[in-house]
C-alpha cells in the first residue's frame, strides 16, 4: 500500500509545493498532498521557476487549505515552516508520524530579482537534500 504523506506550510505556495514535487520525483508510488494553514491564492512563480530549473514541473499545483485533510489518514504529516508547525491543527484522522523540517521562507526575500531568485534556489536545494534524506531513511525499500 502506498505511503500517504501530507506536507504543510503556511501559504502552500512555495516550500510545501517544492517538497511535494521532490518527493513525487523520488517515487511515483507515494500518495502525496500539500496544504497550508493560510493558503495563498496561487503557487509562487519563483518557486515554479526554481523547480523547473531542476526538471520538476509544479506549475499545475494549487494551494489547498489543511482543513480539507483533517479527517484523512496519513503515514506522515510534515511541516516545513515554524508557523505551520506551531499552528498545525489536530488531525481527526490517523497520523502515524508527525515531523517538522523547517526551512526559511524565500517568498519574504527583499532585494533585486537576482537576490530573490538566488534565495529560492538556496531553499529549493535545502528542501531537496532534506527530503532526499527523509526518503532514503524512511520510505525507500518500504512497501510504497
Amino acid at each position: 500500500m502506498a505511503k500517504r504523506i501530507l506536507v504543510l506550510c503556511t501559504g502552500n505556495s512555495c516550500r510545501s509545493q517544492m517538497a511535494e514535487g521532490f518527493l513525487r520525483s523520488f517515487d511515483q508510488a507515494l500518495e502525496l498532498y500539500s496544504a497550508g494553514t493560510e493558503p495563498a491564492s496561487r503557487v509562487s512563480s519563483h518557486a515554479i521557476a526554481a523547480m523547473k530549473e531542476v526538471g520538476i514541473d509544479i506549475s499545475r499545483h494549487s494551494p489547498k487549505h489543511v482543513n480539507q485533510f483533517l479527517t484523512h489518514t496519513f503515514d506522515y504529516v510534515i511541516t516545513v515552516c515554524d508557523d505551520a508547525n506551531e499552528s498545525c491543527p489536530v488531525f481527526i484522522g490517523n497520523v502515524k508520524h508527525r515531523l517538522h523540517m523547517g526551512f526559511d521562507d524565500p517568498t519574504w526575500t527583499m532585494g533585486t530579482e537576482e537576490e530573490i531568485v538566488s534565495e529560492h534556489r538556496r531553499v529549493r536545494d535545502e528542501i531537496k537534500s532534506a527530503f532526499r534524506t527523509f526518503y532514503e531513511e524512511n520510505l525507500k525499500g518500504t512497501d510504497v
